[in-house]
């Protein structure tokens, strides 16, 4: 329940959305505040610490880090327009990994992350399958992952030069998922995600 009776009509910044001390989870779109579900069922949590410690491994020693909600991404309009009250879109991706470390401080990251990875939630499935979607594209994210729990598949998306998404790959049972951002010199086996 929001208990802070914020006007869900109202256009909202970063700025705003620093000052709002209570435990619920909002996003922001474009200004408009998205409240989050509940915490994520056990499945979901399950594949996000596989998906962690398969990525996490890969970059111990490397220049990109890996991150997992809650963490805020924060996407400016312009590279002019990066001070909290001009930044009206923070997201908090299940999972991403920034190679720019220029781009991550004490409060998340701010610009867009090389790969985000959003395990799909029964509840709102069009959120990751088409909001979050555009914001990606818009915003430049290179490849985008949709995890769907209950099928147990992904379907991989990687910017184009026109900065399109581009679906690169749908997989499923005991594919391995080549990373684009690393060109493929890693492969993410489903059968160590999708752990029975």
């Amino acid at each position: 329940m929001d208990t802070l009776n914020l006007d869900l009509s109202k256009r909202y910044s970063y700025a705003d959305y620093l000052t709002w001390m209570d435990d619920v989870r909002r996003e922001l779109f474009d200004g408009v505040i998205k409240l989050m579900t509940p915490a994520p069922s056990s499945k979901h949590q399950e594949l996000s610490v596989n998906l962690t410690i398969l990525f996490g491994i890969f970059l111990i020693h490397k220049q990109c880090k890996i991150y997992h909600a809650p963490s805020d991404v924060r996407f400016p309009k312009n590279k002019d327009s990066t001070t909290d009250k001009l930044v009206y879109t923070v997201l908090q991706p299940d999972l991403y990994i920034v190679c720019d470390l220029s781009k991550i401080d004490a409060r998340g990251c701010l610009g867009a992350p090389d790969l985000i990875i959003e395990i799909i939630s029964p509840k709102n499935p069009k959120r990751d399958l088409k909001d979050k979607f555009e914001i990606y594209q818009q915003h430049g994210v290179r490849e985008y992952w949709i995890v769907n729990p209950n099928d147990e598949n992904v379907n991989v998306f990687v910017l184009d030069e026109n900065g399109k998404f581009q679906l690169v790959g749908m997989y499923a049972e005991d594919d391995k998922i080549p990373v684009n951002i690393f060109n493929g010199d890693l492969k993410i086996d489903l059968k160590e995600v999708f752990i029975p």
